[in-house]
């Protein structure tokens, strides 16, 4: 009898161990990927910057693939436009690197995707919202006037496994947004989707992850109404 008591408690306490363990992995944090995976995209910033002059009080976009893919000097020709996207980043890397993509250029606008790859490298919505919010942080310390327009995190063909983290990321931070009158939720994600909630397949490149001109087209359009309210 004793023996069988022993054996239950020993089994409850694996169990409650077991437990605790896949708990915490659910909990912990994903390590950031190291940054300096990027110092030849910035360096190659450095070195333009030094044989060009650029426009202070800009429009700076800044963020990963998403932004790199973006033509923003063609689609907003009025505007001083400064692109600085590096593809593949997650928002730990633009803060690594915030004083060379954005401090720099004293901007009064910042356009910024980022979130995507974040996301699909197995970081909670928790972790993209407490970095979206260090970045917000750091802007309003340095640039207390300038303004952050957000583009929400996409639904594409090749992540919407992912769409529901995705999702909830892009509704927390439009809480943000909504919250602050410096800040703008841009919202492509709603019009990239077709009437049964799939991703519309005509706005992607053939890897059904990056937009394709038609994907920008629209992006942009829905940028420029906001950007002119």
């Amino acid at each position: 009898m004793k023996n069988f008591r022993y054996q239950s408690l020993v089994r409850k306490i694996i169990s409650i161990v077991l437990f605790v363990c896949v708990v915490t992995s659910l909990f912990a944090e994903i390590k950031d990927p190291d940054p300096k995976r990027f110092e030849k995209n910035i360096h190659n910033f450095i070195k333009w910057d030094r044989k060009n002059s650029f426009c202070e009080k800009s429009v700076l976009f800044v963020g990963s693939s998403s932004i790199v893919g973006w033509s923003s000097a063609e689609y907003f020709p009025k505007q001083n436009v400064i692109n600085r996207g590096f593809g593949g980043s997650h928002i730990s890397d633009v803060l690594f690197y915030y004083d060379d993509v954005v401090k720099k250029y004293n901007p009064t606008k910042i356009v910024f995707y980022c979130g995507d790859n974040d996301i699909a490298g197995k970081k909670s919505v928790e972790q993209v919202l407490e970095d979206f919010e260090t970045f917000i942080e750091k802007v309003n310390k340095d640039f207390p006037k300038t303004e952050i327009y957000y583009i929400p995190i996409k639904p594409s063909l090749s992540r919407w496994k992912m769409w529901k983290e995705m999702d909830e990321t892009n509704l927390k931070i439009k809480s943000l947004c909504d919250s602050d009158k410096k800040m703008f939720y841009v919202d492509i994600a709603t019009p990239m989707l077709m009437k049964n909630d799939m991703p519309d397949s005509t706005l992607f490149r053939d890897d059904g992850l990056h937009l394709n001109k038609k994907g920008y087209d629209l992006w942009s359009k829905v940028l420029s109404k906001v950007l002119k309210k």
